[in-house]
């Protein structure tokens, strides 16, 4: 695309260079970090791509191309600008959002580094509202697999504008052409290369060959080298591949009459078509595929073209919904009205619009928050306001604070380097804001705004913990609220029936890093215990008891004798109903709520393995009272006694709950997961199919069975399912499965 550069040049008044410091003409820098770029100037670029794609490895070989690194480092030496946390140097992948900018051609370049695994879907999802436009990065070894689908459907669902980057091109097991092939019957017919990669003599990639210009990029020497194309193979594949993107984007361009013009073998201009490919990649219509060797430096140049010419600026990208506050509810705590606010646009002058899409807690600095900037301009040291809602089955309560901004920075890596202000279109690092969490929205303090959130993943992997020590114990909840506040795909629970701290996650490794968090961050050493699902007792039938508690100890001694009725109350019922039928006083109206308490309390600790009872009537009908040595506690115990003994009579028995559950996925593994629910107890209630190649099965499955039903959908589905779980009802537990319970609840 070397025209399209120069079709610009003449205009453009920039000073280049290839230290990475390039930047508008005038524009004032203050450590190496452009303080106002016009947003017409910015492109806030998303990489996204399973693990293991090449997306680090990418972002270091640009960081270094542009001259914002000195040198590229190596996920495997633990030494990239992107993965600097200690459990990406020591996991040896990315597990964070990560914002790693440069500039180049007079542009900024806000390059946000994503996790390719499932279990930080939430990271990437912030990512692509950060972000104007999306790099989808697939490797030339592998393929495209299922979650490559996923995560492009994950693009596709919020509009974004995206290229395809095909990495690994010098690799001895790469396959350009499979890889192009796979992508375009993935993605659909928008999806063509603007460059093919060439062999060197020595057989090895030693190019890429411009369709449109019609031009060999040689890199053989190290150097990048324009050369005319004169292999009769290479002129083939040129010709055949240049005819399909000429009719692509003549299909995307809105020019009706270009068709026309082409069919009837007229020239379309150069010119014409770099035009319509840019308006075209802009409107998220066409998908440029480019070829890249990280290492080799190949493609570099070729990407960077499509980054700064055809991706779009803050300026074209619509705002997420925003609604405004009560007037005059500036005040911490303060309601929102929830009503429209229209007309804001990416201005710097405009009013303060904000989100945090990170929340990162450093042991030395505090709360560090990502923050994108939709419009008007964040300044250091002014007073804004903090919102959040809609997050409180999360654990994130609403909240409405007026808070200081402190130091603004562009972070590099580890590094921070400081920012005068940050303006529309931008994106920078935000200091000690120190109630502000991931998906807050930043306004003013005079005009507060709530913008809508993003959408995000439900955790469905629950981890009991326990603290190891009580120094541990101490830490534990002001560390784990950290971690709620940076990570909002996280659940803290605490179970009011089993009376266990869960955590809630995505998955095994997203439960590893949190663990690893919890421990090297926060200093806080816990222990995995096995997860106690909430059953619950019943009776299945009627049964009498006798409560006795008779005791003389030489003073006042306890006297209570009850004699009650239990029985099973209707099917579906849950709860406790308690009947009084004593008659003639033989107990006496003051202890009729004791025994009742005794009751509910034997009810709360179970009869057969220690869970609560449920469904169930006790009826008092008779007892006995002393004058003396009555008293409440004498008929409580004589109310706990009596339950047991009636309950060992009436065929207790366990209940589970059993969840509703819905699961999405491809039509090829549909067979594979209905046999994997049967082999859980779970009963299929139907199936329908969801847009094309995808099918959805209702059905109700134990909670017993699917604890870690993420990790193992995971691999029935090859990584492409997903699910969706609501509590149902309890059902009584087979006998053989109860037995067992039983026995493992019994003291040893």
């Amino acid at each position: 695309m070397r025209e399209l550069i120069e079709r610009k040049e003449a205009a453009r008044v920039t000073v280049t260079s290839g230290s990475g410091k390039a930047g508008p003409a005038g524009a004032g820098r203050e450590s190496g970090v452009d303080q106002a770029v016009h947003a017409g100037r910015i492109r806030n670029v998303v990489l996204v791509g399973h693990s293991g794609s090449g997306k680090t490895t990418l972002a270091e070989a640009l960081l270094s191309h542009t001259g914002a690194i000195t040198r590229p480092g190596r996920v495997e030496d633990g030494t990239t600008v992107s993965d600097f946390d200690d459990v990406e140097i020591r996991q040896k992948r990315s597990v964070n959002l990560t914002l790693t900018p440069f500039a180049v051609d007079g542009v900024t370049v806000n390059l946000l580094d994503t996790p390719g695994y499932a279990d930080f879907t939430g990271d990437l999802r912030a990512g692509l509202r950060a972000a104007d436009c999306a790099l989808f990065v697939a490797a030339a070894t592998d393929g495209i697999d299922g979650v490559t689908r996923l995560l492009w459907d994950e693009c596709a669902a919020v509009g974004m504008p995206r290229a395809v980057v095909i990495t690994k091109i010098d690799h001895g097991r790469a396959d350009f052409e499979t890889v192009l092939a796979e992508c375009q019957g993935a993605f659909g017919e928008g999806v063509l290369p603007l460059y093919l990669p060439v062999p060197s003599s020595a057989g090895a990639v030693g190019g890429l060959i411009g369709l449109l210009s019609e031009t060999l990029y040689d890199y053989s020497s190290g150097a990048r080298a324009i050369k005319a194309v004169t292999r009769a193979t290479d002129t083939e594949r040129m010709a055949s591949a240049r005819d399909s993107l000429i009719e692509g984007i003549i299909t995307e361009s809105e020019d009706e009459t270009l068709m026309e013009r082409y069919l009837s073998g007229e020239t379309v201009p150069t010119s014409v078509l770099i035009e319509d490919l840019e308006k075209a990649v802009a409107r998220g219509s066409f998908y440029p595929v480019l070829a890249v060797a990280s290492p080799l430096g190949i493609g570099l140049a070729e990407l960077l073209e499509i980054i700064t010419q055809a991706f779009p600026s803050p300026l074209t990208h619509p705002l997420p919904a925003v609604s405004s506050a009560v007037s005059g509810s500036a005040v911490s705590g303060s309601a929102l009205s929830g009503e429209d606010v229209d007309g804001l646009a990416c201005d710097p002058n405009g009013p303060l619009l904000a989100e945090v899409v990170k929340t990162t807690s450093d042991p030395y600095v505090g709360r560090i928050s990502l923050v994108r900037v939709f419009s008007g301009t964040l300044r250091p040291d002014a007073v804004l306001h903090v919102s959040g809602h809609g997050r409180v089955s999360r654990g994130h309560p609403d909240h409405d604070n007026d808070e200081r901004v402190g130091a603004l920075t562009s972070p590099l890596g580890k590094a921070q380097r400081p920012l005068s202000s940050c303006q529309a279109g931008s994106i920078c690092a935000v200091a000690k804001l120190a109630t502000a969490e991931t998906g807050d929205t930043l306004s003013a303090r005079e005009a507060p705004l709530l913008m809508e959130p993003w959408s995000m993943p439900e955790p469905l992997l629950p981890v009991a913990i326990v603290a190891r020590s009580k120094a541990d114990d101490d830490k534990l909840a002001a560390s784990l609220a950290r971690l709620v506040a940076e990570d909002p795909t996280m659940r803290l629970e605490m179970n009011a029936e089993t009376h266990q701290l869960v955590l809630w996650c995505m998955g095994e490794a997203h439960a590893d890093v949190l663990l690893d968090r919890l421990s090297s961050r926060y200093g806080v050493a816990v222990d995995t215990v096995s997860l106690r699902v909430p059953l619950r007792e019943t009776v299945s039938c009627a049964a009498r008891g006798l409560g006795r508690n008779v005791k003389q100890t030489g003073g006042h001694g306890e006297f209570g004798i009850c004699h009650i009725e239990v029985e099973p109350l209707p099917s579906g019922t849950a709860g406790f109903e308690f009947v009084d039928k004593i008659v003639g006083g033989v107990v006496p109206r003051q202890f009729i709520p004791s025994v009742e308490k005794g009751v509910r309390a034997q009810l709360e600790a179970g009869v057969v393995a220690g869970y609560p009872m449920t469904g169930v009537r006790v009826t008092l009908f008779d007892g006995k009272a002393h004058p003396v040595d009555s008293s409440d506690m004498a008929f409580q115990k004589a109310g706990r006694a009596a339950l047991r003994d009636a309950a060992e009579k009436a065929s207790p028995m366990l209940l589970e709950p059993v969840d509703q559950v819905s699961i999405l996925v491809p039509d090829e593994y549909v067979g594979a997961v209905m046999s994997d629910l049967s082999g859980r107890r779970g009963r299929v209630l139907g199936t329908s199919p969801v847009g094309v190649g995808r099918t959805q099965i209702r059905a109700e499955v134990p909670e017993l069975e699917i604890c870690r039903y993420s990790i193992d959908l995971r691999s029935v589905s090859h990584g492409t399912g997903s699910f969706t779980r609501g509590y149902l009802r309890h059902e009584p537990l087979p006998s053989h499965l109860a037995a067992k319970v039983a026995a493992d609840s019994r003291p040893n």
